[in-house]
């Protein structure tokens, strides 16, 4: 039997590939999508990936998550630094939550610096492109087994 995972992805990650491809890495939100599903399907996942740019969405996704027991993978983008709303409804989660991000927040802008999700997600994974989200995926479907 398979897992569902939602990957969810915050604002101008729909961008990938065209959006500052020497921060962001050359591959497309299509072929992010792609990795993710076949990477799932390797570790007996079946992986759900969505985008948004509406705060209100990635809210309801998160209940959806929680209401559902769904583990989740999350690039909440700028959301990160100041959704306190995400961040208290990442904080009902109710089975694991890992936080990625492409780049290494820690080595851009000061305002980067700050994730509201991070204390309340069960880890963080950045800074390794999109080798971010297969790391996370790896770390999550341990984290299921054990």
């Amino acid at each position: 039997m398979t897992r569902r995972v939602l990957v969810l992805n915050g604002p101008n990650l729909g961008r990938l590939g065209s959006r500052e491809p020497d921060v962001y890495g050359s591959t497309s939100y299509a072929g992010l999508v792609d990795a993710c599903r076949k990477l799932g399907e390797e570790l007996g996942l079946d992986v759900d990936v969505r985008e948004t740019n509406d705060e209100g969405e990635m809210i309801r996704w998160l209940h959806e998550a929680a209401d559902g027991a769904l583990p989740v993978v999350l690039n909440p983008g700028a959301f990160t630094h100041y959704s306190y709303g995400m961040r208290d409804a990442a904080s009902q989660r109710t089975a694991p939550l890992i936080e990625v991000h492409i780049s290494n927040p820690y080595a851009r802008e000061e305002f980067r610096h700050t994730s509201v999700v991070g204390a309340v997600a069960t880890g963080t994974v950045a800074g390794f492109g999109i080798g971010s989200y297969r790391l996370a995926l790896r770390a999550l479907a341990d984290e299921l087994t054990d």
